[in-house]
């Protein structure tokens, strides 16, 4: 049984928590304008410090918008967020996932395999091909495990594959994608063991071993198709 770290938030980071609660639940709709920060300080009885603080963080997380002289509003999130916005999306309620949402991801991580999978086949050495077992050699060892280790260990197997195609873009793409990713791998050796992740990836370096483009992009497609149409259960917590 795993156990998570505690720590007391700042009041900046309860005021963002708050905030972007009342935004992705709809209670601040889009487009609105809110309470200039002196009623904020008031209202939520905390400082300017941690109001402004606040709000710049929001706005950088693509939550709100700050339009000099005329106030603070709510934006179109989905227009104007970036990673931090999901990462937001993660910690919501707990990190539970839209339906929607996960199908995103997993639409993302499919394409960033295909592409990863075939510059490694295509550039990589023999040595640094082979040196990928020992990630699934990890995912295999007794006792096997934990749903967490399996995650990082497929992050890392994956993150490696990208370096290995020589694309200097594509390791800080699928970086970025580390949390989702990862939360979503988690999920996924909580119901089915990690040693249906290692299945996966036992047969994916197997076919780049032999360089089998045209097989592992068909393997990729099978075990995320399972996921995207919801055979394999990660929709729900």
């Amino acid at each position: 049984m795993e156990f998570e770290r505690l720590y007391a938030p700042s009041l900046k980071e309860l005021f963002v928590k708050q905030l972007q609660g009342m935004i992705l639940s709809g209670e601040l709709p889009m487009g609105s304008r809110l309470p200039s920060e002196r009623e904020l300080c008031e209202q939520m009885r905390v400082s300017r410090a941690v109001v402004n603080g606040g709000i710049s963080e929001l706005a950088r997380q693509g939550f709100l918008e700050v339009r000099p002289r005329q106030g603070t509003y709510v934006t179109d999130y989905r227009r104007n967020g970036n990673m931090d916005t999901l990462l937001a999306l993660l910690r919501y309620n707990g990190g539970v996932l839209g339906k929607e949402e996960i199908r995103s991801i997993l639409e993302v991580r499919q394409g960033l395999e295909h592409m990863t999978v075939s510059r490694a086949i295509d550039c990589a050495s023999e040595e640094g091909l082979l040196r990928l077992g020992s990630y699934v050699d990890t995912l295999a060892a007794s006792p096997p495990p934990s749903p967490t280790q399996a995650a990082d260990i497929a992050f890392a197997f994956h993150h490696d594959l990208t370096i290995l195609g020589g694309n200097q873009i594509l390791p800080l793409i699928y970086s970025s994608f580390r949390v989702p990713c990862t939360a979503l791998w988690i999920r996924f050796c909580r119901k089915y063991g990690t040693e249906s992740l290692h299945r996966n990836m036992e047969k994916l370096h197997q076919l780049i071993l032999r360089r089998d483009k045209q097989g592992a992009a068909a393997w990729i497609d099978e075990y995320l198709d399972e996921a995207i149409r919801g055979n394999q259960q990660i929709y729900e917590a």
